[in-house]
């Protein structure tokens, strides 16, 4: 496993881990919701034969801060302090699920900062009716803080209209890769996506949510062509 290193960014304490050459082309890598930069191990080695690969613990999780409020606009500015702080000006994103949401809206506020960009399973975000409602969270240790998923929910459940409009201002090349139909998520959103994205293009990979994770292999053939691509 990659060391983890600390970066004081946007007024708080970020955890990352690294991989690669460090004058290689730059790629960040955003977890899910309750996961951190470890869940990309089994496949960042692979990105890092030709880039620098940052996975970054995001607000809540892993070893960076808890705060008590933690809307989405926090965590995007969150990533653009972290880069700033690398010194790094434009990167390749993959983002899954939640990671994947605060990616694009990171891509959509600053589009001149995303080379390419990848979105792992996750849809637009739009009014849910009926609400989605959040259970206690499980017995045991805490493995991130819980009130992220709270706060989340509230979000999807009424989302800036801004940020689905502002997916026209992408403009970087987007993969969306969906986990077909054993994913927790209709497929058909991720067509949706797609749809309001200026370059995206949308590839399946039978393997439910967890398509990096449990077909690893496919997944890392299609991003790796995809970032092969000339700009």
């Amino acid at each position: 496993m990659s060391e983890i290193h600390i970066v004081q960014a946007n007024g708080v304490r970020l955890a990352y881990r690294t991989w690669g050459a460090p004058d290689a082309p730059p790629l960040l890598l955003l977890h899910c919701l309750g996961a951190d930069g470890s869940d990309w191990a089994g496949i960042a080695p692979a990105l890092a034969t030709d880039h620098r690969v940052y996975a970054l613990d995001l607000r809540g999780h892993g070893g960076s801060s808890r705060s008590d409020e933690y809307p989405l606009e926090q965590q995007w500015e969150d990533v653009a302090a972290f880069l700033t702080a690398l010194g790094l000006d434009r990167v390749t994103l993959i983002g899954h699920s939640y990671g994947a949401v605060v990616g694009y809206l990171f891509a959509q506020r600053y589009p001149h900062r995303i080379r390419r960009l990848v979105i792992e399973d996750a849809p637009a975000l739009l009014p849910q009716d009926p609400p989605l409602t959040v259970p206690p969270p499980p017995p045991g240790e805490e493995v991130f803080d819980w009130e992220v998923k709270v706060q989340f929910t509230a979000q999807r459940n009424a989302p800036d209209p801004g940020w689905l409009t502002g997916l026209a201002n992408i403009t970087a090349p987007t993969l969306v890769i969906g986990g077909g139909p054993t994913s927790h998520f209709p497929q058909e959103l991720m067509t949706d996506l797609v749809q309001r994205l200026p370059q995206g293009r949308l590839v399946t990979i039978d393997a439910g949510h967890l398509v990096h994770a449990t077909r690893p292999e496919e997944f890392l053939a299609e991003v790796r062509a995809f970032l092969a691509e000339p700009d």
